[in-house]
């Protein structure tokens, strides 16, 4: 009998192995991007635009979003359009997607973020602090697009007169 193949010591064994392959699974895995990462049941697969978000590609991933929003209308494909748009400087249209996806979901933490981020970024910081009390009705508890779009927030410098 093979001392590792019976007992508690092969019982240890197997354990380890089961653990390092899943460590290895796990490292080898991509990063989840930070972009909208909460997606919703029905959405279609977002996969390859998040990940030329991710690489700040919002071009390549404008155009792969257009080929989708022919096919799918959906909040999480409008807020990631609005998300695209507003990162090439597109303000106007940006706001056009990211109501478009509320629109189809009152309640998208997503878009709620970016939006009030738009308002941020555009000096409407009022309507910005409209969508932060929106988050928070949504996740009392906290969530990462309520803390991000807090985080936005304070990062503007007080006005002084």
């Amino acid at each position: 009998m093979h001392p590792i193949r019976n007992g508690p010591r092969a019982t240890r064994v197997l354990a380890a192995v089961f653990i390092c392959a899943a460590a290895i699974a796990t490292l080898g895995s991509p990063v989840a991007v930070a972009v909208d990462t909460m997606t919703s049941k029905d959405a279609p697969n977002l996969t390859s635009v998040r990940a030329k978000i991710k690489a700040k590609d919002y071009k390549a991933a404008l155009v792969e979003l257009r080929v989708v929003s022919d096919t799918h209308q959906h909040a999480d494909v409008y807020s990631l359009m609005g998300f695209s748009l507003r990162k090439t400087g597109d303000y106007p249209t940006a706001l056009t997607y990211y109501k478009k996806a509320l629109d189809f979901d009152v309640n998208h933490r997503g878009a709620r973020e970016y939006l009030g981020e738009l308002y941020v970024e555009t000096g409407d910081l009022a309507k910005a602090r409209e969508q932060l009390a929106v988050l928070e009705k949504l996740c009392p508890q906290g969530c990462e697009e309520r803390e991000d779009l807090a985080k936005a927030l304070a990062s503007v410098p007080p006005k002084t007169n």
